[in-house]
């Protein structure tokens, strides 16, 4: 799915309108390039967005901690991962940012598979390696929130050190961001699956500029 002219922001207008500097490097075929290297790492969709746009709500987070055998042990999810009034101050210091779509169909998606943790693998090196890609291509601030949780090891060493200190990130859900709403917002569908036998959707996010 190419990037549509209604997917990009103004991003000349919104720097005006917070008193910043444009980055002189995001331009259409800039973003053009970055979708062609997003669609190499195996994501469907590319969408720049304003970080206004991204909403972050308390509830976001009592998921985690209540209903998640996740919660306390690994480094990427709660209470680890950034509180929501971090990450509420992490957004106002970005302008612009990716969201990122990858569509899979897992019948094992509510067990701890060996094919589910290879799908969450991907994701996650997906999402880091468009990163670093970013910061080579002169956004500096590029930082990944990948979708789901981490599976790159089979049991998190938290509070241990983590043993891939590379790839840690906190996930877009463990920092408290409301992805229903925020989709929403974009003027995005988005519906939930009730058959284990249908595909579905996951998204992640890399803060840009």
């Amino acid at each position: 799915m190419p990037v549509r002219n209604d997917d990009l922001i103004d991003l000349r207008g919104l720097c005006r309108k917070r008193g910043r500097q444009i980055s002189s490097n995001l331009t259409v075929d800039a973003l053009e390039e970055i979708e062609l290297i997003a669609k190499d790492l195996g994501f469907i969709e590319v969408h720049l967005l304003e970080t206004s746009h991204i909403v972050t709500a308390r509830w976001v987070g009592l998921k985690c901690r209540y209903g998640c055998a996740n919660y306390n042990t690994s480094w990427c999810c709660p209470p680890a991962a950034p509180d929501l009034e971090t990450t509420r101050d992490l957004l106002a210091e970005y302008d612009s940012a990716l969201l990122l779509v990858t569509e899979n169909c897992n019948e094992h998606f509510y067990r701890n598979s060996g094919e589910k943790r290879r799908i969450q693998i991907r994701q996650w090196k997906s999402t880091v390696a468009l990163e670093r890609k970013l910061f080579l291509m002169g956004y500096y601030k590029a930082f990944g929130l990948p979708a789901e949780c981490c599976a790159l090891c089979k049991e998190c060493a938290y509070p241990n050190q983590c043993k891939f200190p590379n790839e840690k990130r906190p996930s877009l859900e463990a920092c408290s961001i409301d992805v229903f709403q925020t989709l929403k917002r974009l003027g995005k569908s988005i519906s939930i699956v009730h058959n284990i036998e249908d595909s579905y959707r996951s998204y992640s996010l890399i803060l840009l500029t």
